[in-house]
């Protein structure tokens, strides 16, 4: 006991890509530009489905509200990582990394919610198209976002709440672009059983759950469409999910290996360059993923842009 450092831990350093000092700029350069280009085209996505009515629908209203959480979701994790690379690491203390968890948890848990929710718009437009009207209200619309964002909510306090008891000492050095639970874990002194088994519970009603909800959507609508008899129709059927299925893929796929495995065995730097890319690049490549594969978005951005053109 006299050998070990019990010191508790009241802020924490993060390094990550410190260890290479050369790459801070091209790094910083980097990123900078991705977030720059995902702060524009989520901007511009919430803009466009705002000032064009043929955008006025359901599953438009959903993504738009993607479209902000993932500018909010990028905005808590990429201008710390900016700061990290320029200044070669940067101190947070325990409050500031308690919030920036709290922000983090809160909006990748909407983010979750909302593609399944975008699943449950598809199946409804596949399988009930007659109903889709009637079900797919603004009422119902709204109720359905303010149920993603509330359970955001109280997913993410929970596990600050819980991850944030737990006592911090020793090393107080994250290598890792945010404050996430991984990272934070590795620093916990004493015994933290019941805690992480309370933020794994939470975490089920995110990922698992949002995974089940798309998987039985998805297995419905793939049923419908091999009911239709052209293979024309089937196309043109399977062509208004292949935007959602894109996104969820590249979402769901890094967060099952960032968070849905066994850590032993796998490097600090893998786990960076996860990190990035599902905080990063992800929130940018949402925009335009879905302005290249819709035909009602580039025909809304063509629109607007000649409007633009007349002043």
């Amino acid at each position: 006991m006299a050998e070990k450092n019990v010191t508790l831990v009241s802020e924490f350093l993060l390094i990550a890509f410190t260890d290479c000092p050369e790459w801070g700029l091209p790094l910083f350069l980097l990123f900078l530009s991705i977030y720059v280009i995902s702060l524009l085209g989520n901007a511009g996505m919430v803009l466009l489905i705002r000032v064009d009515g043929r955008l006025h629908t359901p599953m438009y209203f959903l993504l738009g509200h993607l479209s902000f959480v993932d500018i909010c979701y990028s905005s808590t994790i990429v201008p710390q990582m900016l700061a990290v690379l320029l200044q070669r690491g940067a101190a947070l203390s325990y409050t500031c990394c308690a919030a920036q968890f709290f922000l983090f948890t809160f909006f990748g848990s909407i983010d979750c919610y909302l593609l399944a929710l975008m699943a449950y718009d598809r199946y409804v437009a596949v399988c009930r198209p007659l109903l889709y009207v009637t079900i797919m209200t603004e009422k119902a619309r709204w109720g359905f976002v303010a149920g993603a964002y509330g359970a955001g909510f109280s997913s993410a306090f929970v596990r600050t709440i819980t991850a944030f008891s737990l006592s911090f000492c020793g090393d107080n050095e994250i290598d890792f672009i945010f404050c996430d639970l991984p990272p934070l874990l590795k620093l916990t002194c004493g015994d933290s059983y019941t805690q992480e088994v309370v933020i794994v519970v939470f975490a089920i009603f995110v990922i698992p759950a949002c995974m089940v909800a798309i998987l039985v959507s998805y297995l419905f609508i793939v049923v419908a469409i091999m009911r239709i008899p052209s293979a024309g129709g089937r196309a043109k059927t399977f062509s208004t999910c292949a935007s959602h299925l894109t996104t969820v893929s590249l979402f769901f796929g890094t967060l099952i290996f960032m968070y849905l495995r066994d850590n032993s065995g796998h490097s600090s730097q893998e786990d960076r360059v996860v990190s990035v890319f599902y905080t990063t690049v992800i929130p940018m490549l949402n925009p335009l993923i879905y302005s290249m594969r819709n035909k009602e978005v580039k025909e809304a951005l063509r629109k607007v842009l000649k409007r633009a053109e007349l002043y």
